[in-house]
């Protein structure tokens, strides 16, 4: 889903996420967001801690098909 809200940069750079985004996303005050300079634009990112991402893999085969002059 894609939120539309327009945000006002600060004379001190900042910005308030707005409530609607803050509540989907589950922010926090104190809750750290990686910034990516991206095709000209920013995207916040929220960080997660590594416990956060703990089975995001499960279900996916792990064999690797490898052509026959690159074989261990």
């Amino acid at each position: 889903m894609i939120d539309m809200s327009t945000v006002t940069l600060s004379p001190k750079f900042q910005v308030v996420i707005p409530r609607a985004v803050r509540e989907r996303l589950q922010l926090r005050p104190g809750a750290k967001l990686m910034v990516v300079e991206f095709n000209g634009g920013l995207r916040l990112l929220p960080l997660k801690p590594p416990s956060a991402l703990r089975g995001i893999a499960r279900g996916i085969d792990p064999a690797v098909s490898r052509e026959p002059d690159r074989a261990l």
